[in-house]
């Protein structure tokens, strides 16, 4: 039997003190039957994985704008919607947004499925993703396990196994208190609690609706779980990247391959990325200069990235030259943007700083 005390100590909570986010619809718009919009939902979920609210929210603002049903996304230019999601990282996610949404759009008569396993058979939509869609979407009773939800787990029970080992414990404990009745409420419930109360430095036990339910605050361990195993180091990379642009104003840019790292994205000509810089040729003849390096952390490797400057550039060998009142650094993701900050404020001196072709 499942134990609803937990699931009803946090809905009453939740009821009075939900986060106002742009993709909810709240406690009192639920019960005045009002329903969460699918794709709303499903938009917000992919734009959170791997990334914090505070950072999602004007990338969703901006998206749902620009593209306010799954139908104007899915007709939408690849492009228009890889620069609108430049700076978010993790840039798979957006690749497959589009295959997404052209599939709704298109194969399903523009409805998401409203079960975990239909969801789960959509590009970019995992099991986390599926079940928090299928949960806050079409109120199922899937349960709902984030960062944020292994913490309230592991301290309300005193989990000590570390993550990642401690992960199908903690699923299954939250399982249990899942509840048939509000299950989407329940979700964002807990969630919440995580983000608000149970945090991960100092969390305000003293205002938890479980307060007298967690067994790792009766133990005084609380605010040391999870435990996590150690890290391994992550290696560096190294790289050139070549911030150029042509007599007439125009940029260098080129796109990226569709696969691997930053895939389909605008960004600057330059050398692969290994431990050591790679051999490699400019992408144009020009009097290219040394305006510094830039440092970028992926998800599983450090990147430096020695930034090359030309303002005279010739017919290049790749890439293309995009006009620029086309060119907005906004469109590039976060580690080009940095080569550009880096290289915008030197170009005008580049003749004087030139220490010939390379």
């Amino acid at each position: 039997m499942r134990d609803a005390s937990v699931s009803e100590r946090l809905l009453d909570w939740y009821d009075g003190h939900a986060r106002d986010l742009p993709w909810r619809v709240g406690p009192a718009a639920r019960r005045a039957d009002e329903r969460p919009d699918p794709y709303r939902i499903w938009l917000s979920e992919v734009m959170l994985q791997q990334t914090t609210v505070a950072a999602v929210k004007a990338y969703f603002q901006r998206f749902t704008t620009l593209w306010p049903t799954v139908g104007d996304l899915a007709a939408a230019e690849d492009t228009a919607v890889m620069g609108e999601w430049a700076g978010l990282g993790y840039y798979a996610r957006a690749r497959n947004l589009l295959k997404c949404a052209r599939i709704v759009a298109g194969d399903l008569g523009g409805h998401f499925p409203d079960t975990r396993e239909g969801l789960a058979g959509l590009p970019g939509i995992g099991p986390y993703t599926s079940a928090a869609i299928a949960s806050i979407a079409f109120d199922r009773p899937e349960t709902v396990v984030d960062g944020n939800v292994e913490r309230v787990i592991s301290r309300l029970h005193a989990v000590e196994t570390p993550l990642p080992a401690a992960k199908p414990e903690l699923t299954a404990l939250a399982d249990a208190h899942t509840p048939q009745v509000r299950p989407g409420d329940y979700a964002q419930a807990i969630m919440d609690l995580g983000a608000t109360i149970c945090t991960p430095r100092s969390p305000a036990c003293g205002i938890c609706p479980l307060m007298d339910m967690c067994v790792g605050r009766a133990e005084g361990i609380a605010a040391t779980l999870p435990r996590k195993s150690p890290k391994k180091a992550k290696p560096v990379r190294r790289g050139v990247v070549y911030v150029g642009r042509r007599a007439d104003g125009a940029w260098l840019v080129e796109t990226r391959p569709q696969s691997g790292l930053l895939g389909g994205m605008r960004g600057w000509p330059g050398s692969d990325w290994a431990e050591a810089v790679p051999d490699h040729a400019p992408p144009a003849d020009a009097k290219w200069a040394e305006a510094g390096e830039v440092r970028h952390t992926f998800t599983h490797f450090h990147l430096i990235l020695d930034v090359m400057i030309a303002d005279d550039l010739k017919e290049p060998r790749r890439g293309r030259f995009l006009p620029s009142a086309e060119f907005r650094p906004s469109d590039l993701p976060t580690v080009m943007r940095k080569a550009f900050d880096l290289a915008s404020g030197q170009l005008g001196t580049v003749e004087q700083q030139s220490n010939g072709s390379v």
